[in-house]
């Protein structure tokens, strides 16, 4: 990833979509040839001097300090996935690249123990570049369409495996959160070649993924709701939660989870008891 370039791009994209009202700056005239705010009016906000966010927004981030950037992230109304981009992006400004490892393929024992103690929640462990390092049962019967791949990975079926299309109900929403955190992970790790690799290939194979990579948005995916279309057990509306750990950088657990009584916890009961039985028939082929 061309650093100056991404740095240049987030800051003329977020400042595009912030009008002078949302600012609170008056209007003069009734036309005005620069999309959102001008660089004039950034720096105003932000309390610097034209010259010095010209600089910041061609790229170069070098030496901006904490102040400078908090004033930025003001002036631009960033949310809190955005402001840790934007210092993500003066960090690494001002760091000596380093190549970074390939990304982990496998997780300690310990944690596929984790994994194994939840019998009743769907839970997987990933990694930065979206590789699904280990599961549960119940997750790879949730999943069953991801889990076909022998090298599962969220991003890329999400982007390349039509059958995403089917399974996500919202599938745009699914689209623009993958991208958004693909982005997010590229401006901590920008000389991470695993990362770089996969967002090549996404760029390269999907039209979809381009579209929503060059919108620049980053956004962080820690809680929420998804909605699914499983083949067997039908719609699910399934509440997930995303946590790391401190003892593995860059590994997360994902669980999903539904509110007891609930329509979609009598699924995952089902589904629970469906992969069970299935599994259990394949062993006996076996």
């Amino acid at each position: 990833m061309d650093h100056r370039a991404e740095i240049k791009e987030f800051l003329s994209s977020r400042r595009a979509r912030l009008s002078p009202e949302q600012a609170g700056l008056p209007v003069y005239g009734g036309n005005r040839r620069v999309k959102g705010l001008r660089r004039e009016e950034v720096a105003l906000l932000a309390g610097v001097s034209v010259d010095y966010y010209v600089r910041l927004e061609r790229g170069n981030l070098a030496g901006a300090s904490e102040g400078v950037l908090e004033a930025l992230v003001r002036a631009l109304q960033l949310d809190d996935a955005e402001r840790d981009h934007l210092f993500a992006l003066a960090r690494e400004s001002d760091a000596t690249p380093v190549r970074r490892r390939t990304a982990t393929k496998g997780v300690r024992p310990a944690l596929q123990q984790v994994l194994e103690a939840i019998t009743d929640a769907p839970a997987w462990i990933r990694n930065a570049q979206f590789d699904i390092l280990a599961a549960n049962q119940l997750s790879r019967a949730l999943y069953a369409s991801l889990f076909a791949d022998p090298h599962p990975n969220t991003a890329r079926f999400t982007f390349l495996d039509p059958a995403a299309q089917e399974f996500f109900v919202d599938w745009d929403r699914a689209a623009d959160d993958i991208a958004a955190v693909l982005r997010l992970q590229a401006g901590k790790n920008p000389h991470d070649k695993a990362l770089s690799d996969l967002i090549g290939e996404l760029s390269t194979r999907s039209e979809t993924f381009r579209t929503r990579w060059a919108d620049h948005n980053v956004r962080f995916h820690r809680s929420g709701r998804k909605k699914l279309h499983h083949p067997v057990v039908g719609d699910l509306d399934i509440d997930f939660e995303a946590m790391e750990f401190p003892s593995d950088p860059g590994l997360t657990m994902v669980v999903y989870t539904a509110p007891t009584g609930s329509p979609t916890a009598d699924a995952l009961k089902l589904l629970a008891s469906w992969s069970a039985t299935h599994q259990s028939i394949a062993q006996d082929n076996e």
